[in-house]
């Protein structure tokens, strides 16, 4: 009886061993199934176009997680949906491995544009434009730690950590060196709606209550973290 016993009990630890095995991924392996993402993310994953995020250094769990949702339909993505679905569970877990041994880069200082829609207003000077991002910036990392109270708007750092580097067990992403175009985007799509159709979701419901003022200030905040 314990003979037997001792032989179901390894090969139940086999079973989780292969398990785990299987769900940890593989970088090497991973580094040989990104061609097809290289054309918008980067060959490391460091996106050089402001529309598309950077997935380098991401954390592998919250990869797998949004892979899967492209693949299921949870996420929309006309663009990456086809791509998801010829991923099997391997493949997904070898790809996030890949990004996430990878090393973010961090994005040149941000610029705001000296034009302006209205032909009767003088372009603004250097001076001008600099105050005026510093400003932002500084509004972007009160949001980003301080939250906005008479709004209800939660703070950013509860889940994304003091320096936006994410919460791995959690698999809340990284958003540190991310382009700033990208999370207005993202925001901005959880805001309308656009990025979940699910009224209670968490960003939804913390997006929904930012102003589009708001939004860009955390986003020219966060993208300009390292």
């Amino acid at each position: 009886m314990i003979k037997k016993l001792l032989t179901v009990s390894i090969s139940l630890a086999l079973a989780v061993s292969v398990s785990s095995a299987f769900a940890q991924g593989s970088a090497s392996a991973g580094k040989a199934k990104v061609a097809s993402c290289s054309g918008c993310h980067g060959e490391d994953g460091n996106s050089a176009m402001p529309g598309f995020p950077k997935l380098a250094g991401q954390h592998q769990g919250y990869l797998v997680k949004q892979l899967q949702a492209f693949k299921s339909g949870a996420r929309n993505s006309p663009m990456m949906a086809p791509l998801a679905l010829g991923l099997d569970e391997q493949a997904m877990e070898d790809i996030a491995a890949y990004y996430a041994s990878n090393k973010i880069t961090p994005n040149p200082a941000p610029k705001l544009s000296a034009s302006d829609d209205d032909d009767d207003v003088p372009a603004k000077t250097e001076e001008q434009l600099k105050a005026e991002l510093n400003a932002l910036i500084t509004q972007g990392s009160d949001l980003y730690r301080n939250g906005n109270l008479s709004r209800e708007v939660s703070a950013c750092v509860a889940c994304h950590g003091p320096y936006a580097e994410g919460n791995k067990p959690a698999s809340y992403p990284s958003l540190h060196s991310q382009h700033a175009d990208y999370v207005i985007k993202t925001l901005t799509d959880f805001k309308t709606g656009a990025r979940s159709n699910n009224r209670e979701n968490m960003m939804h419901m913390i997006a929904a209550k930012m102003t589009n003022e708001d939004i860009k200030a955390v986003a020219y905040y966060i993208s300009s973290l390292k």
